[in-house]
């Protein structure tokens, strides 16, 4: 198997919510945008896509049991950044050996940011 790109799909309730969110919050480019579907870049074969439940056969998990792992260049400057855009970021702590901090999304889906 050679898998050559990866999305992670989030069925959502709050969809527009959601969608504000990863666009002006996190500030993630749009690759493919419908009506009740975007598909943003988290990098070069990796993508994430919030999907309205409304128009879905699967229905939000409201963020349970739903981690998504994001590694960057420099945690602390991210946590910063986002911060400042207003995504409410938790502290700094020590993961593994890594400096991490975790976002919530509207849905509540956790975010770990990790360096």
């Amino acid at each position: 198997m050679n898998i050559r790109k990866t999305n992670t799909i989030l069925y959502c309730s709050r969809w527009k919510d959601q969608v504000d969110f990863y666009e002006q919050i996190l500030g993630l480019p749009v690759l493919t945008r419908k009506d009740w579907f975007v598909e943003f870049r988290l990098g070069p074969n990796a993508a994430l896509s919030v999907a309205d439940e409304r128009r879905a056969t699967i229905k939000s998990a409201t963020g349970a049991g739903i981690t998504i792992s994001v590694r960057v260049d420099d945690a602390e400057r991210a946590r910063t950044e986002l911060a400042a855009a207003g995504a409410n970021p938790e502290p700094m702590r020590t993961v593994w050996g890594s400096r991490a901090f975790f976002v919530r999304d509207p849905e509540g889906t956790r975010l770990e940011f990790w360096s």
